[in-house]
């Protein structure tokens, strides 16, 4: 039998924990027909966060401790526990990291973009580890990343930038995008007309999440512009870290501003679809996902004017880019939306990616096992 290894040890949350989840049930699936062939094991946090059936698992939540947990369990631990599953055919790291395995075949999915962010001294207060892995990352991945017969990113400016940081071919970076889920499909609209009344923000409670850029064009608009007559909803409470309590202590007392906590799937698509407008002014994402979930209602988006956001925002129809350092020319953009003026939102066209591209996980699979003749 051939032995297929998906090693996950720091997944347990959001965006990565779907990847997680969407890959281990492809493999499933796939393996269904061929299990006296194929050994499928994934190597996780916990099985109930990804339990599929055909799969065999190795649980540690050991290396989510500490860091050095982490590196060590990467770099020294799997080495081991490689040797002991047998001969490994293909090694799909699924977190950045290549780790030091014994395996015919690897792969690794990279989808930490902190790299391009522009760390300042402020973050080392709100957010030190942020920090550092923004000042690490590159660091970060270069361990192995050469022993591996491809990699695998979410967007073509993720390609380039991995290509040129490590001088790797882009022809061995396979531009993979994520699964959307059905988000609002039944309840598209078309662009609202007339004055725009609310908008809204879905984000964790991260730094580089950049909430500030919207508190500030807030506060512009209430006191220097005396516009009241609309409503900015971020799904923050103002007491989850540091970061967030200084962003309520300093904005929370606008009228137009609504700490509206974490939602649900269910409530957040409630959002999207009485919501007039998107803001999305995040500073580094591998794609940006409340952009895609929000694209099919056909409403405004205004979206930081960064790389991944021109690529995820592809073939939208009523969009418009700001400065993400700039808060007046966000607040600028968000009172004319107010007053009914949309000369500044247009369509985005859709980027133009060259081979090798993998439409879903069914796709990549394929590339990854016809990469290794099975």
């Amino acid at each position: 039998m051939k032995t297929i290894v998906v090693s996950a040890v720091n997944i347990v949350e959001a965006g990565p924990l779907t990847i997680l989840r969407d890959c281990l049930s492809a493999l499933s699936r796939w393996v269904a027909d061929r299990r006296e062939e194929y050994r499928v094991i994934a190597i996780v946090y916990k099985k109930e966060l990804a339990d599929f059936p055909y799969l065999e698992y190795i649980e540690t939540q050991w290396p989510k401790k500490r860091w050095i947990n982490r590196l060590w369990y990467e770099y020294v631990s799997l080495k081991q526990i490689s040797k002991t599953i047998g001969p490994v055919y293909l090694w799909f790291s699924l977190h950045d990291t290549t780790p030091n395995v014994i395996a015919e075949h690897r792969a690794v999915y990279c989808h930490n973009a902190l790299f391009s962010y522009r760390w300042k001294l402020q973050d080392l207060f709100f957010a030190p580890k942020m920090a550092a892995l923004a000042m690490l990352t590159k660091f970060i991945y270069r361990p192995n990343i050469y022993r591996n017969q491809y990699l695998v990113v979410q967007q073509e400016w993720f390609r380039k930038a991995m290509s040129k940081m490590f001088d790797i071919p882009q022809n061995k970076i396979i531009v993979a995008p994520p699964t959307l889920s059905n988000f609002g499909e039944a309840q598209s609209t078309k662009a609202v007309s007339g004055k725009t009344t609310s908008f809204i923000y879905a984000a964790s409670p991260n730094k580089h999440k950049n909430f500030e850029i919207i508190c500030k064009a807030v506060d512009i608009l209430n006191n220097q512009h005396n516009l009241n007559d609309f409503k900015v909803y971020v799904t923050l409470l103002g007491n989850e870290n540091r970061y967030a309590k200084w962003l309520h202590k300093n904005w929370g007392r606008l009228a137009s501003l609504q700490f509206v906590g974490f939602l649900s799937k269910e409530r957040l698509q409630g959002y999207y679809e009485e919501c007039d407008c998107l803001i999305f002014p995040s500073k580094a994402e591998s794609w940006g996902l409340p952009i895609s979930e929000f694209a099919v209602y056909n409403k405004y988006m205004l979206l930081a004017d960064m790389p991944y956001t021109h690529e995820t925002a592809g073939d939208s129809q009523h969009t418009a880019f700001f400065d993400p350092d700039k808060p007046e020319a966000l607040a600028k953009l968000m009172m004319r939306l107010i007053k009914g003026e949309e000369q500044a939102f247009k369509p985005v066209p859709v980027a133009v990616m060259a081979e090798p591209i993998a439409n879903d996980w069914s796709d990549l699979f394929c590339k990854l096992l016809d990469t290794v003749n099975i």
